[in-house]
């Protein structure tokens, strides 16, 4: 991944160096000066002060407050951990050893995500209409950093590297790749990396199980409720003719998309063969029933512009009229909707939806 980590070099470095030249020459040491000051502010990290109370000056990163601003707005957990807790084994706290599609997934969801929060969006050229949704290109429209570890991974190395498409992005992140200068774009340990971040957020914890001849570390869910939320929704969304999304710390009434969102969360969900475990609390006719307006919901919403129709079972009857209100808010957003249906689109093409 030569490219990424020299992106990455640069953006460090940025201050120039200082000159090594020395004569007696005043002018030249003034400019040496003036050229190490400016050196010096370049380079060094970002710090601010305000005053305490009892007077003194308290330095902090700006970064931390612009994260935590972020974190505020945004729900408690990201697509890629609520597929990942709903794949989970709720006492024994390990995915199926069988299912193949979920690290794929994953790595969709990361690109998901990083939409719906207004870091990426389709490249901006009336000739990519020519392209089918997933070989269209993304950029990278706002740098900030989010404060997920791997969301930020994933956004540097968009930065800093050639703007390639949506597909192409899923399929480098996951080791999908025979070209071997592009085999360190892959993501590495996702799912665990996942599941600590659960267990920091009080939604799991970590023990040691052993599995014959080797010991490996689980995560079982605590926080059931969490998880609870999550199966509530998605049933919701997928069994109810009216569909109505009440406001939670996993979808604050005031997060932006929230339709959408829940209903790239059950496609992506879908994709990772995870979805049955939210259902299994129904029989198996309205479980069929579910699995029916998947797919209707995920021909629907891997287009754009997005479908307008209602399914024909008369479930979700006003999911149309709702998102078609969610995207007319945000126009000028809709290239980042335009990632959201191209991510749908890649998982259609997932082995367990042919």
């Amino acid at each position: 991944m030569s490219t990424t980590t020299s992106g990455l070099t640069r953006r460090r470095g940025g201050g120039g160096g200082e000159s090594s030249g020395a004569n007696g020459d005043d002018s030249n040491g003034a400019n040496r000066s003036s050229s190490a000051n400016n050196a010096s502010r370049d380079s060094a990290p970002e710090t601010s002060y305000e005053s305490g109370e009892n007077g003194h000056k308290i330095a902090f990163d700006p970064r931390d407050i612009s994260e935590s601003a972020e974190r505020s707005k945004q729900p408690k957990l990201t697509l890629m951990e609520e597929v990942l807790l709903l794949g989970l084994k709720d006492k024994q706290g390990y995915l199926s050893f069988w299912n193949d599609n979920i690290s794929y997934a994953l790595r969709g969801c990361i690109v998901l995500e990083l939409a719906f929060r207004g870091r990426i969006s389709m490249q901006k050229d009336p000739s990519r209409r020519r392209f089918p949704l997933p070989d269209r290109i993304i950029e990278v429209i706002d740098d900030t950093l989010t404060g997920e570890v791997l969301l930020d991974e994933a956004l540097k190395m968009m930065k800093s590297s050639e703007k390639m498409s949506v597909s192409s992005w899923i399929d480098l992140m996951s080791g999908e790749t025979w070209n071997l200068m592009k085999i360190g774009y892959q993501l590495k340990q996702v799912r665990e990396r996942l599941a600590k971040g659960l267990v920091d957020k009080g939604i799991l914890r970590t023990e040691k199980r052993n599995f014959l001849l080797f010991d490996m570390a689980t995560h079982p869910v605590v926080d059931s409720g969490a998880k609870e939320e999550i199966r509530r929704r998605v049933r919701n969304v997928l069994t109810q003719r009216t569909v109505v999304l009440n406001g939670t710390q996993f979808l604050p009434e005031n997060l932006e998309f929230r339709y959408v969102r829940t209903i790239a969360m059950v496609c992506a969900a879908y994709a990772a063969n995870v979805l049955e475990n939210a259902l299994s609390t129904l029989g198996h006719e309205a479980r069929e029933r579910a699995f029916a307006q998947t797919d209707e919901l995920l021909a629907e919403y891997s287009q754009w512009p997005f479908g307008r129709k209602a399914t024909g079972n008369g479930i979700g009857a006003n999911l149309p009229q709702v998102i078609s209100e969610e995207v007319n808010k945000a126009k000028e957003k809709e290239l980042q909707l335009e990632v959201v249906a191209a991510c749908l689109s890649v998982f259609t093409r997932l082995d367990s939806l042919l």
